[in-house]
C-alpha cells in the first residue's frame, strides 16, 4: 500500500508539473547549434528546464526560422514572439546603450564585465532602455576577447583603414568609420559568402571556435589580433515583458539562477579549445598577425571620441558608460596590486 501510494503522488506531482508548464519558443540571431554562440542557448534552455523543475522550456529555433536574424528585437517588443536570443550590441541603433552594454571597445574583459553588469548595477541601468520596448534583459552568456577579424589584406598603417569595407558588429564600426573604413552588419548566415565574392575585405565575428565553422579560413589571408572592439560580449535572452511578469516570482528567480549558470559556463568553456583551433587555421595557410601600435593607439583614440559622443545623445548611454568607468576605477585599485610582472620585461 506504501509503495501504490507513493507511486501515486509521483503521478500527481508530474501531471502538475506538466499541467502548469510552459514552452517559450526563441528566435536566435545565430544559425542554430552554431558552436559556442547558438550552444549557448542550449546550455541555457538546459539550465532553465533543470531549475525550474520542467516547468519553463526553451524552444530554441535558429536564425531566420522564425524571423529574420535582426528583426528578433522588434517581434519580441511586439509580442509575435515570446523570447529571443541575441548579442546585445545588434540593437544599438535602435537602444543606443546596447552596443555599449554588449562590448566596449578598449572596455572591461570577461571578468569585469560580468561584475559590472551582475553586481555593479549594469542590469538595472540597461534595463530602464528596454523597458519602453516592453522587453526583459537577462544576460546570460559572456564571450571572451574576441579576435580583431579576418582580413584579405594587410594592415600596416592607420592609412590602410582608409576605405576598408568591413563587416562589424557594435561600436567597433563606429569607431572604423571615423578612421576612413566603411562599415556594415551582416548576420553570420551571410558572411562567407561577402568575403568569398569581395563584397567585404574584413570582417570579424567571434571566438576562432565560431570563426572556424563559418569558415573564414578558407577564404582569408591574415587574421588579426587583439579584438580591441570586443574584450569582452554580451549574449542575452530577451523576453516580452508580458511573458515575464506571467510568471511568479519563484519561476522568475530560479530563470535568474539559470542564466547566471549559463554565464558561469561561458566563462569556462571559452579558453581552452582556441589555441589548437589557431593552429589549424595557421596549418592551413592563414597568417596570424597582430595590429601596430600605431594603428591600435589610434583606434584607442576613436574609441574615446565615439564613446563621449554616444554619451553626450543619450542619457542612459551617458549613465552607463560613467558607471562602467567608476566600477573600473574601484577595480583597478585591487587589480593593479595583484598584478604580476612578466619574467621577460
Amino acid at each position: 500500500m506504501k509503495l501504490k501510494t507513493t507511486l501515486l503522488a509521483a503521478v500527481t506531482a508530474a501531471a502538475t508539473v506538466s499541467a502548469h508548464a510552459e514552452t517559450l519558443d526563441v528566435a536566435s540571431t545565430f544559425p542554430k547549434n552554431l558552436a559556442f554562440l547558438g550552444e549557448g542557448a542550449e546550455v541555457l534552455a538546459k539550465n532553465i528546464e533543470i531549475a525550474t523543475g520542467g516547468e519553463v522550456t526553451l524552444r530554441v529555433h535558429g536564425a531566420g526560422d522564425l524571423v529574420p536574424p535582426l528583426e528578433v528585437l522588434n517581434q519580441v517588443s511586439s509580442g509575435a514572439i515570446p523570447a529571443g536570443w541575441d548579442f546585445v550590441g545588434y540593437w544599438g541603433g535602435t537602444i543606443p546603450v546596447a552596443a555599449l552594454a554588449g562590448a566596449m571597445p578598449f572596455g572591461p574583459g570577461p571578468d569585469l564585465f560580468v561584475g559590472w553588469m551582475w553586481e555593479g548595477g549594469g542590469m538595472e541601468i540597461v534595463q530602464k532602455a528596454y523597458d519602453p520596448l516592453n522587453i526583459k534583459l537577462l544576460p546570460c552568456h559572456v564571450t571572451a576577447p574576441e579576435p580583431g577579424g579576418w582580413f584579405n589584406q594587410e594592415i600596416n598603417s592607420v592609412e590602410d583603414l582608409q576605405g576598408l569595407r568591413m563587416r562589424i558588429s557594435g561600436m567597433g564600426g563606429q569607431v572604423l568609420n571615423k578612421l576612413g573604413a566603411t562599415t556594415q552588419l551582416l548576420p553570420a548566415g551571410e558572411l562567407y559568402v561577402a568575403l568569398e565574392r569581395g563584397r567585404i575585405d574584413a570582417t570579424e565575428f567571434s571566438l576562432p571556435v565560431v570563426d572556424q565553422a563559418l569558415g573564414f579560413a578558407e577564404i582569408a589571408k591574415y587574421y588579426y589580433f587583439p579584438g580591441w572592439h570586443q574584450p569582452a560580449s554580451w549574449n542575452s535572452l530577451i523576453m516580452n515583458m508580458d511573458v515575464w511578469n506571467g510568471f511568479d516570482e519563484q519561476t522568475q528567480e530560479q530563470i535568474l539562477l539559470a542564466c547566471r549558470a549559463t554565464v558561469n559556463w561561458s566563462l569556462a568553456a571559452a579558453p581552452e579549445p582556441q589555441g589548437a583551433i589557431i593552429e589549424e587555421f595557421r596549418a592551413m595557410g592563414v597568417e596570424t598577425k597582430r595590429f601596430p601600435d600605431e594603428v591600435l593607439d589610434a583606434l584607442r583614440v576613436a574609441s574615446k571620441e565615439v564613446l563621449e559622443e554616444q554619451a553626450a545623445k543619450d542619457e542612459i548611454f551617458a549613465e552607463a558608460y560613467q558607471s562602467i568607468q567608476d566600477y573600473l576605477a574601484k577595480a583597478e585599485i585591487w587589480t593593479s596590486l595583484q598584478s604580476i610582472p612578466d619574467p621577460a620585461e
